[in-house]
């Protein structure tokens, strides 16, 4: 067990953690927060050290120098905060810079920094003034401790606190602008005690749908059926760009789906930004994928954007032959506007 000097807890403390739920509580006692658009951080300082680490437990210092010098530089010697860490860019909050951070060249990552510094969001205190553990505390109590610690910090450009709201309404209004800035909502117990590695807090996500274009698919990994269709929208220009993918297809219907996929291979496909090969989080998938002609759209139903692309991979609800596909454009995922909880990030 690695600690700081000083500090109540390890550096491979796990932050507690969030369990998906469909719709907000409606009961009192709730605190609701934000869903920011990053990676969730817990940041640990005792003198001149300071530690970032992963909601894994690995170090993230190395490809976040910039936060680690803004938190070596504040006038509190020693804490520990729990927070997401965000980059800014034309107004959104960007997971394509924070992936990009993730390089193994320090060069790189320096002049990344240096372009597109980060901001570290606080919303839970993990120590208080007296170098005591607050992870028994309510959250009443260790949100009143994080406010007066960031009081203290004197208002670092990189660092923001994350609003709070105890009115339900509130919390409903951030769900409905969720899009460029916002995630989701976080809904925490007013009286719950900071519970490390567990789901004690809810996740809620709002919904949408979107008709795409199916663009081309990729096969089964080790077989000759379906595994995935991938998904196209058309930009201004009228190219068509993979905006991600749908693997929502049951065993009963893979057989007469690939043959009539077969049936349209050889199209021109994705005419703008085209798939990738396997990334990090594909599980080995193919890099290999079928470009199709341009006929089939379907209706999907997905939970967050981030650079004109679907975060996750989405539902396949239905078919929709009424629709031609020159109708399915990128302006369907450009439609939410911006929440205003986006000039809490600016500096």
């Amino acid at each position: 067990m690695t600690t700081l000097p000083g500090l109540p807890l390890a550096l491979d403390f796990a932050p507690m953690e969030a369990k998906l739920v469909a719709v907000l509580p409606t009961e009192g006692g709730w605190r609701f927060e934000p869903k920011w658009d990053g990676f969730r951080c817990l940041a640990f300082r005792s003198g001149d050290q300071v530690e970032l680490r992963a909601k894994s437990g690995k170090p993230l210092g190395r490809y976040f120098p910039d936060v680690v010098a803004v938190l070596r530089a504040l006038p509190v010697a020693r804490f520990i905060v729990d927070g997401e860490l965000t980059i800014p860019v034309n107004g959104e909050l960007s997971f394509d810079a924070l992936q990009m951070r993730l390089h193994p060249a320090e060069s790189r990552v320096r002049k990344l920094a240096a372009e597109t510094p980060a901001t570290l969001v606080l919303f839970d205190c993990l120590m208080d003034a007296h170098g005591e553990s607050l992870t028994n505390a309510p959250l009443s109590e260790r949100r009143a401790e994080l406010e007066v610690l960031f009081e203290r910090f004197g208002g670092a450009g990189h660092v923001r606190l994350s609003p709070r709201a105890d009115d339900l309404a509130e919390a409903q209004a951030w769900l409905a602008q969720t899009g460029a800035v916002l995630d989701g909502v976080v809904a925490k117990r007013l009286d719950g005690s900071y519970q490390s590695g567990e789901r004690a807090m809810l996740k809620i996500k709002r919904l949408r749908t979107a008709d795409c274009v199916v663009g081309g698919f990729r096969y089964e990994r080790d077989s000759t059926q379906v595994g995935s269709l991938l998904l196209g929208l058309y930009d201004e220009t009228g190219k068509l760009d993979h905006v991600g993918f749908t693997s929502a297809i049951s065993d009963a219907e893979r057989p007469a789906l690939t043959r009539r996929l077969e049936a349209l291979a050889g199209g021109p496909g994705f005419t703008g930004d085209a798939p990738g090969g396997p990334s990090r989080w594909s599980n080995g998938r193919s890099a290999d994928w079928t470009p199709l002609k341009t006929k089939l759209v379907v209706e999907v139903r997905y939970d967050h954007v981030t650079g004109d692309r679907f975060r996750h991979g989405t539902t396949l609800l239905r078919w929709r032959p009424d629709k031609a596909p020159r109708q399915c454009t990128l302006a369907q995922l450009r439609s939410e506007s911006a929440s205003l909880l986006g000039e809490a990030l600016s500096v």
